[in-house]
């Protein structure tokens, strides 16, 4: 977008340029305070400074969004990073929660009757379903943050 208004504001200036030759040209005496020369085209030395302006202005334009991009990249690499580290303190939390429970359900399993095993089996299932998915949510969560890294 701002290669396209670049490239038709240089259109206009130089249709402006063509179609106002002899004023551009006319001389001019120009003064710089220390020196002051004589029959200079002011139009002509506005029109290049103008035109010297507009291409920096869009150099530093572009510049400004590839330092946006690049903090935006950045902020990215960290979140992936703190993302890493969480997840795999989570993961041990998590390990040793399973290793609390598996001993909990083997003790109740080894004092139960028939009545409380069907309990067991039931809650045993239900933890290995929170499991997966939590597994199936940190999945996508990485994957959503590697492809915002790309």
């Amino acid at each position: 977008m701002r290669t396209a208004v670049l490239i038709a504001l240089l259109v206009l200036l130089g249709l402006f340029a063509v179609l106002n030759t002899n004023a551009l040209m006319y001389p001019h005496t120009l003064s710089l305070g220390f020196a002051t020369y004589r029959g200079v085209p002011m139009g002509l030395v506005l029109l290049i400074l103008a035109t010297l302006l507009m291409l920096l202005f869009y150099f530093w334009a572009g510049l400004t969004g590839l330092r946006a991009q690049a903090d935006s990249a950045r902020l990215l690499r960290d979140m992936e990073a703190l993302r890493v580290s969480l997840d795999s303190q989570e993961g041990s939390r998590f390990a040793q929660l399973q290793e609390h429970l598996d001993r909990r359900l083997q003790a109740l399993e080894a004092g139960s009757g028939a009545g409380q095993k069907g309990e067991v089996a039931a809650l045993s299932a239900r933890v290995d379903a929170l499991s997966r998915d939590v597994n199936l949510q940190l999945a996508q969560l990485d994957d959503y943050l590697k492809a915002k890294l790309r």
